[in-house]
């Protein structure tokens, strides 16, 4: 049985108005929205997470 999901936000937002990540499954990221988050879940390989986040530290805060 896969682990239940740890939805964690990032310590750059307030805790409702950004999105959430679990990331403690070994092959699986999962993101939703915390305003909806009766409204699904997108599920990503950790690996293309994991370069999208490496990219994202390439351009400043907006």
């Amino acid at each position: 049985m896969p682990e239940k999901p740890n939805w964690r936000t990032s310590t750059y937002t307030s805790q409702d108005s950004c999105v959430e990540v679990a990331d403690n499954r070994p092959q699986t990221v999962m993101v939703r929205d915390t305003k909806n988050r009766d409204y699904g879940v997108v599920a990503v390989a950790s690996e293309a997470w994991t370069a999208f986040v490496q990219c994202l530290k390439h351009y400043p805060a907006v």
